[in-house]
């Protein structure tokens, strides 16, 4: 798929218009996989029931699982593929073979059809590691970060909506996934095409980024030694942000509906949108901080603003000071004020902070699979530990548990790697 001409032809485009065609293809490439991914989430399966328990619920719980297994294999299998060759021949396999298990569900019947969520979640956990892998290390790689990670906060609420609207057109909930997936797979095959042109980063910018290789198993090892500390309390705040937004996306359908908005297919887009120019515009700023350790720190109080904004806009939603529409827009921006750094520019910058020759994939994966850990074990204790509890009433109090525990948690890791670099700088500056 590698067009060498063409390679060379983009990587003389103006910087701008190179981040512009970079942004273009991954965003496009990763808002198709949401396709076949989270449609299915518009359906509610109202009054079907297995073993006692909401049969939506059984079909989330084992996408997740399959996704979280995924993410699980990827710490290692991403942090040892940082080459180039093949990686769009397996974005695009990974995806129909999810595509594929959308036709088994569709075809098999209820509650027999709950394994295919499972091999349909498999293969998709990862994807993001090899469509990040084409821009980190980049100078640009905040707005290349933004640019791509923004794509699950609009398509989320963008192939939600189309999902919607192939029920109302008349299809069934169990065939919509599969043909919602199924309008998006040609787009597909043209934006990975496009993101496989991407040249690799220019020897400025692995000067100014560090350079990225593949990391063994003992330099894995050692990475977290050295920082576990730090890690832990960066995973537990990326736990809680991962099961919220996961439990907000999964049932965005029955919030909706508890608010009053239960007949409206463009309301999963029309509060997303707002979301993802804001996470854009405020992610791509921090490109123009050229010290990477004073990017990493304003990471972290992006983090913790995020965080702080979903627990202060659910106040006041509480108390009847905001309606609906504004809460569900703010608690999305504060979620993924926290939730997007984790997943594009915040690991980069650590890498870059610190002069360690490894790859950003590493980290994200090893932070996605406890977070999506997490989201396994929210959807247990909602439907086994509060069967009772309403959708809305427990978002709203999962929104204050995030609020009060990852608060705390990123202000340690903040301290944490003020003082890791604060010694390494020391210890260079002793040096003859």
């Amino acid at each position: 798929m590698t067009n060498t001409t063409l390679q060379d032809r983009i990587s003389r485009f103006h910087p701008a218009i190179f981040s512009l065609y970079a942004i273009i293809a991954s965003f496009c490439t990763y808002s198709c996989m949401y396709a076949f991914r989270k449609p299915f989430a518009v359906a509610t399966f109202e009054g079907i029931l297995f073993l006692g328990v909401n049969y939506k619920t059984w079909l989330l719980i084992a996408q997740v699982l399959g996704y979280m297994l995924s993410k699980f294999i990827g710490i290692k299998v991403i942090a040892e593929r940082s080459g180039r060759t093949g990686r769009g021949k397996w974005i695009i396999l990974l995806i129909l073979s999810a595509q594929l298990a959308l036709l088994g569900f569709a075809l098999t019947p209820a509650p027999y059809n709950i394994p295919f969520l499972f091999l349909n979640g498999f293969p998709l956990g990862m994807v993001w590691g090899l469509v990040f892998s084409f821009l980190e290390g980049r100078q640009t790689t905040e707005m290349l970060g933004a640019g791509l990670s923004v794509s699950f906060i609009f398509s989320s609420g963008f192939v939600k909506s189309v999902g919607k609207w192939v029920l109302l057109s008349g299809v069934s909930e169990f065939w919509m996934p599969f043909l919602t997936g199924l309008i998006f797979v040609v787009p597909l095959l043209l934006f990975v095409w496009m993101l496989e042109q991407l040249p690799p980063p220019s020897s400025k910018d692995e000067e100014l980024r560090t350079h990225r290789a593949p990391m063994n198993a003992a330099e894995r090892i050692a990475f977290v030694k050295k920082f576990l500390p730090g890690l832990i309390a960066l995973i537990i705040t990326y736990m809680l942000l991962t099961a919220f937004r996961d439990f907000r996306d999964n049932f965005a359908a029955e919030i909706w509906q508890a608010l009053g908005y239960g007949e409206s297919a463009s309301i999963f887009t029309k509060t997303e949108v707002p979301v993802s120019l804001a996470i854009l515009v405020m992610m791509g700023s921090v490109m123009f901080i050229k010290d990477n350790y004073k990017a990493l720190a304003v990471n972290h109080l992006i983090i913790l603003a995020g965080v702080m904004l979903v627990g202060g806009s659910t106040f006041l939603f509480e108390r009847k000071i905001m309606g609906p529409e504004i809460w569900m827009t703010l608690v999305g921006m504060g979620l993924y004020m926290g939730y997007v750094p984790y997943n594009s520019i915040f690991f980069d910058r650590l890498i870059a902070s610190f002069r360690i020759v490894s790859n950003v994939g590493f980290l994200i994966y090893l932070a996605d699979s406890f977070g999506y850990l997490a989201s396994v074990g929210v959807m247990l204790f909602k439907d086994f530990g509060k069967p009772n509890l309403s959708w809305l009433d427990f978002f709203v109090g999962s929104g204050y548990v995030m609020f009060a525990i990852g608060g705390i948690c990123i202000l340690l890791s903040m301290v944490y790697f003020h003082r890791e670099y604060a010694a390494e700088k020391a210890s260079a500056s002793r040096k003859p």
